[in-house]
């Protein structure tokens, strides 16, 4: 249910748009039309997309880059806007060492200006900002803007807490978040982010896990967000622990937000978690840069029941086991870390977590550094969902930028476009074919005549699952600032049943 593209109301939008209501006439009799017709699967009328306000830091640096595929059967109408949500305090909100949870502005109003408004899909449209002030995005898109909708917040930081490049794609709203790898220790700096699209205040809970489970806080429970706000909730005002690798559980009770965690490091920089897959028994964290120098990984059974994983890695050459890290064994209701040192060792890799005998849902992420002693920089990348049917990532340049692919089951061939540019290029699309078990950093496809930055677009074409990452890296003062985002399917489509008349539902 995660991060679902399309919300209830979209979903019974599109539903009646392409349904319609039966007519008042006897259907056909039984007969060779009588079998049940497969659900068509038919592009999503309207997406909600939610960016989290990006820093704190003065000298802050941020792009947005907003992109839709251009997909069959959308029509001619439609359009896609980001606007700024109003910050402004939760009734509520949990008291921390200051008295306020919160670590954002607390007042400001909803702009009336668009910060993005895209032109046409197909094309990119950016707009940056700087400082501190920029606030968290309240986006929405309809008719041919809202299948597969994507937008990338990118920021940089030359300096302090969090240096380096923080990247997040901005998600959907939803009700359930799972975040492994947070940290409440002195040299960390963690925020979960909660924005309310809504007209009606949302409640939430967040509770933390650690290595002996539950944390006590009494300030985490009911917290309110309100209507078109965003709640930076400082991590370390929940409870008096310290501890590193936690898991975060944001679960919403009334209402519904957009979460993500921003995990600021006073010695490694920093990046935005966002939340793990759905707890399943196996799990894929594709896109591990070759040049890692330290892999993290934090697991957490959200259950009683334990979970034992078996740990591999799917390397250029296939699937091996990291010597010393064959297996991993999650307690229920505790958070386990396991530091794999350098396990990519100069090669693309992906962690593949399947169960030793009895599957047992689990939700995991790794935390990466790059760099050796005082120029090191830090991401995070969750376990992710398949590409599935298409994904796609934005702000791209012809430098710089890594596209990840695995095949953990199955051989498969992918198809891989790049947009035209923001500024001006032409579309070009490559096919990849990746080995079963493997990883493979794939060379990019670039526009020809490229201005600007471009997207990337996937789409599996034959074999099996395909799950994908993307890396941006750039060097900073000789540090190699980089930040990861995974690629799930972007659910730019939805399953509508086929309608049959039925007069007999008016004789009851």
């Amino acid at each position: 249910m995660n991060r679902t593209t399309l919300s209830l109301i979209a979903g019974t939008t599109a539903l009646a748009a392409v349904t319609g209501f039966a007519a008042l006439s006897q259907p056909d009799a039984p007969g060779a039309q009588a079998t049940a017709k497969a659900a068509a699967q038919l592009p999503v009328e309207r997406t909600s997309l939610l960016c989290p306000a990006p820093s704190t830091s003065d000298i802050a640096e941020t792009s947005y880059t907003s992109f839709t595929p251009v997909t069959k059967g959308t029509g001619s109408g439609g359009k896609a806007e980001l606007r700024a949500a109003a910050q402004q305090s939760a009734d509520g909100a949990a008291a921390g060492k200051d008295g306020d949870a919160s670590g954002g502005k607390q007042t400001g109003k909803q702009s009336d200006k668009p910060v993005l408004t895209p032109e046409e899909p197909g094309k990119p449209v950016t707009g940056d900002s700087s400082g501190s002030e920029p606030p968290a995005l309240v986006g929405t898109a309809d008719g041919r803007f809202a299948p597969g909708w994507t937008v990338q917040e990118t920021t940089e930081v030359a300096a302090g807490t969090g240096r380096g490049l923080q990247g997040v794609n901005c998600t959907a709203p939803d009700t359930d978040f799972w975040f492994p790898g947070v940290s409440t220790a002195a040299d960390r700096t963690d925020y979960v982010h909660l924005t309310n699209p809504d007209d009606s205040a949302a409640v939430v809970d967040i509770e933390l896990y650690g290595k002996d489970g539950a944390l006590k806080s009494a300030v985490g429970e009911d917290l309110t967000v309100q209507p078109h706000s965003s709640e930076p909730v400082l991590l370390s005002t929940l409870t008096d622990e310290e501890q590193f690798g936690l898991t975060v559980h944001v679960n919403v009770r009334s209402g519904r937000v957009g979460a993500a965690v921003q995990a600021l490091d006073d010695k490694i920089g920093g990046d935005w978690l966002q939340a793990s897959a759905d707890p399943a028994g196996s799990l894929v964290l594709p896109g591990i840069p070759k040049d890692a120098t330290s892999v993290r990984l934090v697991a957490f059974a959200p259950g009683d029941a334990d979970a034992d994983l078996k740990v591999r890695l799917a390397s250029p050459s296939g699937l091996i086991t990291p010597a010393g890290h064959e297996t991993v064994h999650v307690k229920g209701g505790m958070t386990t870390s396991v530091d794999l040192g350098d396990v990519t060792r100069g090669e693309a890799g992906s962690l593949v977590l399947t169960p030793t005998e009895r599957s047992v849902p689990v939700v995991a992420a790794v935390q990466v550094v790059r760099g050796e002693d005082g120029k090191q920089e830090s991401a995070f990348l969750p376990a992710t969902r398949p590409v599935g049917t298409r994904a796609t990532s934005a702000d791209n340049s012809a430098k710089g930028s890594t596209l990840s692919l695995t095949a953990p089951d199955r051989a498969a061939t992918v198809k891989v476009t790049a947009s035209a540019g923001s500024e001006g290029g032409t579309p070009v699309s490559k096919t990849y074919t990746i080995k079963a078990g493997t990883t493979q950093d794939v060379e990019l496809p670039v526009p020809a005549g490229l201005k600007g930055t471009f997207a990337l677009t996937v789409e599996p074409v034959s074999g099996g699952p395909v799950y994908g990452a993307r890396t941006l890296a750039r060097a900073e003062g000789g540090v190699p600032a980089f930040t990861v985002q995974t690629l799930p399917d972007d659910r730019g489509t939805v399953a509508v049943p086929e309608a049959d008349e039925d007069l007999s539902v008016l004789q009851k």
